[in-house]
């Protein structure tokens, strides 16, 4: 009886022994299927704003995770120059027919970089809502026919006439803002991502010149009617003009507001 105890002893312990083993091996077979899932899904997502083409921008942006819940991007945008987009919207802004038509004919393009670190709420990176701080360097070139009107005494006669100077230039600013967003997974590798509302606020600076002779009537009108760009939003505004051309500054604060729409590749 002994023996047949100390034998069904040894039986009972060799099964819970296998059944730990069991349970171990069920344990990392589990951790190492989600470990090989993470590594399938990747810590990369490369993304296209195909939104901002609306502003004749092209948009893309590359996001790491580096946390659970954390990660960090780098964007890039860049545009051709190209007329003033939604113009009709953009002459409303300035409410001003004299310098609207001065610079309608202006080209514009412009180059931001714009570096962000997100927290996602939810239970993972990549996935639900997020708030996102970033900083932004942009440069914005513009080119184009300045018009004015001129009048000039023929025979004792005062004669309106039209004048036009080519200026280009750029203008650089740099903010720091906050992004409110939204991304979803469509798929196993595919992702939308919704930048809801973002704003950033800095400096901006730099000119426009253009070289053209002018006699003092003409560099009377033009100083008159450069002066009425100060009526642009966001920037001051200072000119200069003499017998050989004209320059014009610009400086001070810069806002900006960023929205978006991108789809994703994740790897």
């Amino acid at each position: 009886m002994q023996a047949n105890f100390t034998k069904n002893l040894l039986l009972s312990t060799l099964v819970l022994i296998s059944c730990s083993f069991g349970t171990v091996n069920a344990q990392d077979k589990t951790k190492a299927t989600q470990e090989a899932s993470s590594e399938v899904e990747g810590k990369n997502l490369v993304k296209w704003n195909f939104a901002a083409m609306a502003l004749k921008n092209y948009s893309f942006q590359y996001e790491r995770a580096i946390a659970k819940k954390i990660s960090v991007g780098l964007g890039v945008r860049f545009a051709p120059k190209s007329g003033v987009p939604f113009k009709s919207q953009f002459e409303k802004l300035i409410d001003d027919e004299d310098t609207w038509n001065s610079i309608k004919d202006f080209k514009t393009g412009n180059f931001a970089i714009t570096p962000e670190v997100r927290f996602y709420m939810g239970q993972s990176v990549f996935r639900g809502f997020y708030v996102a701080p970033f900083a932004r360097y942009a440069k914005y070139s513009v080119e184009g026919p300045f018009n004015y009107d001129v009048t000039v005494n023929v025979s004792g006669t005062d004669v309106n006439q039209k004048g036009v100077i080519p200026l280009s230039g750029d203008i650089k600013t740099f903010t720091g803002g906050l992004l409110l967003g939204a991304q979803w997974k469509l798929s196993k590798l595919v992702y939308l991502d919704w930048w809801i509302i973002g704003a950033s606020y800095g400096t901006s600076s730099g000119s426009i010149s253009g070289k053209k002779t002018l006699n003092s009537d003409e560099q009377k009108a033009l100083k008159e009617q450069l002066e009425d760009l100060e009526d642009l939003p966001l920037v001051k505004v200072k000119s200069e003009v003499n017998s050989e051309g004209a320059k014009v500054d610009f400086d001070g604060p810069w806002a900006n507001l960023r929205a978006g729409l991108s789809i994703g590749f994740r790897f």
